[in-house]
């Protein structure tokens, strides 16, 4: 049976050609997202007088040159070119390594590279690390060695990567706290013993949400809050996917909830599938109870309406 160990040393990349020459278009594309107006990556006249013999990359395209690109990635490596790196990646899936982030790359460049110029990359294990509990999980790093070379088979950078693949912890996340401030504090503390109140301007009584300082119609600062009767209808909504936050469960429904009195709010739909959701569906107030210091207002559909 195949070990970690076994892998120090062995090839899960051959050497593999990038898809396109060095070429300006690039670079110059590269150059302005970067927002790097150093004209070597620019202007022929400006590279060569510095000593170059025209435009150069910089340095930091090096891996670009190599990427198979979105199509190829999704096909897959053809038959028996990347076969170490397919059994890595069996071995550690079946240990539960599932999830996977970079920690760190370390380059040391040979030569500066200039259009027309081929690239290729071979990578070969250098290590993988016993395993180690992180903050992420627990994991194994995997050291990798990647070796670029040019049309000539001259060594023009190496690059070690490192990877963490890690087995993701399964305890929910809190949940990302409100931004409580005078205005709203006396919101929060409502909905902490399951009040949903709304700010009312003690001048002119027009209600208002979000809570704020200052009544938008007469301009007045003083105000009470009157309770709202936990009905109303949905206003707008989205379905969130991703990007995903752990406090959350997917899909999130996330909608703009018009409350009977007239003011609106952002929240949360429960105890409805997203598909049944619709534009003036009636729901009614729930509450969410995040932690001992944390309850929130959410809604359901009005019993009757949806499951």
């Amino acid at each position: 049976m195949t070990s970690y160990e076994d892998f120090a040393g062995r090839e899960i990349l051959p050497l593999w050609e990038g898809p396109d020459p060095v070429n300006v278009p690039m670079i110059r594309h590269w150059a302005e997202a970067m927002g790097d107006r150093n004209p070597i990556y620019r202007d022929d006249a400006a590279a060569r007088a510095t000593g170059r013999p025209g435009i150069v990359a910089p340095a930091s395209m090096m891996q670009a040159w190599t990427m198979r690109g979105y199509a190829a990635t999704v096909e897959g490596p053809d038959a028996g070119a990347a076969a170490g790196a397919r059994e890595l990646d069996g071995l550690l899936e079946k240990d539960g390594y599932t999830s996977v982030v970079a920690t760190d790359s370390e380059f040391e460049f040979h030569r500066e590279l200039v259009a027309g110029d081929r690239v290729s990359v071979r990578e070969v294990v250098e290590s993988i690390s016993p395993e180690k509990s992180t903050a992420l999980g627990t994991g194994r790093f995997v050291t990798t060695v990647r070796t670029y070379t040019d049309q000539d088979g001259e060594v023009v950078a190496v690059q070690r990567w490192r990877l963490l693949r890690f087995r993701p912890k399964e305890a929910r996340a809190p949940r990302p706290r409100p931004a409580v401030n005078r205005d709203n504090a006396f919101w929060f503390e409502a909905a902490r013993e399951h009040r949903l109140v709304i700010q009312r301007c003690a001048g002119c009584g027009t209600l208002r949400h979000p809570p704020g300082p200052c009544c938008p119609h007469c301009g007045s600062f003083d105000w009470d809050a009157a309770e709202a009767s936990g009905r109303g209808q949905v206003y707008s909504f989205v379905v969130n996917h991703h990007p995903r936050h752990p406090a959350f469960e997917y899909p999130l429904i996330v909608a703009v909830v018009e409350l009977d009195e007239g003011t609106r709010l952002v929240t949360n739909l429960v105890g409805v599938e997203p598909g049944e959701v619709e534009i003036g569906m009636p729901v009614v107030l729930d509450w969410l109870d995040a932690d001992p210091d944390l309850s929130l207002p959410v809604f359901r559909p009005q019993s009757g309406i949806a499951a």
